[in-house]
Order: C-alpha cells, then structure tokens, then sequence
C-alpha cells in the first residue's frame, strides 16, 4: 500500500509475515537494537503474527513476543531465497528473522522488543477497540470517544485509546466525508455513531487492497479526498484544500480538510 502505515497497512503486514514466517522454525535472527544484539530466536518456531491496531505483535514458541511498531515510515518486506531485498539501505534494518523458505526483513523500526507474551497487555493493553480485530465493539469505541466532549474531533481519531487503527490519513478523510471539521468538538458531532461505523467501512475496504482508496474515483492523484492534497481543489467543490498542524505542543500532526464542505472551527489562519 502507498501510503504510511495505518490499521489497513499493519494488518496487511500481519498477514504477510504470519504467510512467512508462522508453523517454522526461524533459521535466522538478527535483532539490531542494543538492548535485543545478544537475543537469538534461531530455531524457535514462529506460532503466528497477529496486529493490534498500529502494533505487530510476532509470538515465539518459548511463550515470547517480539513487538514492532511502524509509526510514520517503518516497513516489514518479505522476500523469497537469493531475492535482493529493496526496503532501504542496508543500515535502516533493525530486524531479520528467516525460514527455509522466507526472509522478513524490517527498516526503520522505531520500536523493537522482546516481552513475555503473557505481558503483552504493558504495550497493547491501552489501545481501544481494533477497527480490524476481534476485539471491536462499535458501542465501546463510540463511549470512549465521548469521554471529553470537548476535544477536538482530529485529535480525538488519532488517539488509539479511543478506537485502534486510524492514523493521520483516516483523520483527515473521514472528517471530511462526514462534512465536518478536523477541529470540531466531537460532542458536537451529530450522530457520532456514524463516524464510528464508517472508520470501519473504510478500513474494512482498504484492508486488502495494494492502494489506499477513500473516494469513488481511483485514478491515482484522485484516491483521497483532502489528504496530501494542500492548495489543491477540493475534488468536491472545487476551493482550495488547506492544511495546518493539529494536536497539543509537541505531539502535532498534519491535518488537511476543505473549509467550504467541512462545517465547523476551521483551524489556525493560513500563514
């Protein structure tokens, strides 16, 4: 998928390196993070790789689960034997682990470790219902959603407390197909269980497709509404796409919406 890692794209990975990886023993493990260089998983059997919202979660025969997190540019590529590997440059690989017949390489992993898979609950234990997993509960999501009225509805999507999967994309896109601002309270948002019921529809949609795609229309530079699209033409009314940071001081994330089709707070002014 050609966009970064969200719920879709995690789970996508997911289902990749369990394909890969799950039922055999690891003929390799290379873990480049100082705390894991003396951790060797070789011969071990990898019992099955499972996302939860955001986070990849790999258990290790022996009780053991190695935890990745891909954030804003972090990648998981898989590749057949004597496959040149092209996820980036040979110093961005934090993690290597191999079968007969696979290798799973991860670039740019901004979170690696190793934890009992008993205590997976320390690093996943907060999020709230997974849009993609097992666990989802519309009506829970919709209650944490609501437990402060008057956050921003932006921030309140971005916080995986509420609800797991959605990253700066989903904000963007599902505030705007909702016809409301990034910046509206989200106790204001009238039926509100509709937010809840189409960030599933559209990550459902997603999950396996190659191409992110939230509109009708999937030519390539029409596949989203409003996100990446500043100062281009809203692809329904035609005024200008406006983009702005949002979130508190130190934890901002871009935002982009249309000030004509999204009612509500529009953002700080245009520098």
């Amino acid at each position: 998928m050609d966009a970064m890692p969200e719920g879709d794209t995690v789970w996508q990975t997911a289902q990749r390196l369990h394909q890969a990886l799950a039922g055999s023993p690891l003929t390799r493990s290379d873990l480049r993070v100082p705390r894991l260089a003396t951790v060797d998983l070789t011969g071990r059997h990898v019992l099955e790789v499972v996302p939860r919202g955001k986070h990849l979660l790999t258990r290790v025969e022996g009780g053991l689960t190695l935890h990745s997190h891909l954030r804003m540019d972090g990648s998981w590529q898989v590749y057949g034997p004597g496959e040149r590997w092209r996820g980036g440059p040979h110093h961005q690989i934090r993690a290597i682990l191999a079968t007969a017949a696979h290798t799973a390489v991860g670039y740019r992993l901004p979170v690696l470790e190793l934890l009992r898979t008993g205590d997976e609950d320390r690093v996943v234990g907060h999020l709230g219902p997974d849009l993609l997993g097992p666990d989802w509960d519309p009506d829970e999501a919709l209650r944490r959603l609501l437990t402060d009225p008057s956050r921003p509805l932006g921030e309140a999507l971005l916080d995986q407390r509420n609800l797991a999967g959605i990253g700066n994309v989903y904000k963007s896109e599902l505030c705007f197909v909702l016809r409301v601002s990034p910046w509206l309270p989200i106790g204001e948002v009238s039926s509100p269980e509709r937010l809840v019921a189409h960030a599933k529809k559209l990550l459902e949609a997603n999950r396996n497709r190659r191409a992110r795609v939230t509109t009708t229309e999937p030519r390539p530079d029409r596949r989203l509404w409003v996100y990446g699209r500043p100062g281009r033409p809203c692809l329904r009314c035609g005024t200008p796409v406006r983009a702005a940071d949002q979130g508190r001081a130190g934890q901002e994330r871009s935002t982009f919406w249309c000030p004509s089709c999204q009612a509500g707070p529009q953002g700080p002014a245009p520098s």
